[in-house]
């Protein structure tokens, strides 16, 4: 016994802690997952701008190559026209208060109504048109024809 006395004991020893790299297999793949995500978001955005930025353009070369205001109101009502029907075949029927109607839905505020609405409609047939109000009715026929050409519903 007195051999069992003279056995140097010591505590217990804990295993050295694994580091943190190299990861294990698991988190490379999910780290791969995730770039691709990432990618594939990132890549639907730039598409999405993209796109955003051709109509813009094909709009503003389209009124900008009009000669006359009564031409320019014109040629918007024919791209939110062909737009429309793109979105909508029924749209390409509609007259009047009805396609003013077509044009303001799912808008905040309607912006087709009141004298804009009426330039559009009538804008084209006339001689004398005011710069102003076409410039107006740009703006406001650009962000409709952005949403209706360019997808968001």
């Amino acid at each position: 016994m007195s051999q069992a006395g003279a056995l140097p004991l010591r505590d217990i020893h804990l295993p050295v802690e694994p580091s943190w790299w190299p990861p294990a297999p698991g988190w490379w793949l999910l780290a791969g997952l995730v770039l691709v995500a990432l990618g594939a978001l990132a890549f639907v955005a730039w598409r999405r701008i993209r796109r955003r930025r051709a109509l813009l353009r094909l709009f503003d070369r389209r009124v900008e190559s009009a000669a006359t205001p009564s031409a320019q109101v014109a040629a918007i009502s024919e791209l939110l026209r062909r737009a429309a029907r793109e979105r909508d075949p029924a749209a390409a029927a509609l007259q009047g208060e009805e396609w003013l109607a077509f044009l303001d839905q799912g808008a905040a505020a309607p912006a087709f109504d009141g004298p804009l609405g009426k330039l559009l409609l009538e804008g084209g047939y006339r001689r004398d048109i005011d710069p102003a109000c076409v410039d107006a009715l740009r703006e406001r026929a650009r962000s409709r024809y952005l949403r209706l050409a360019g997808g968001r519903r």
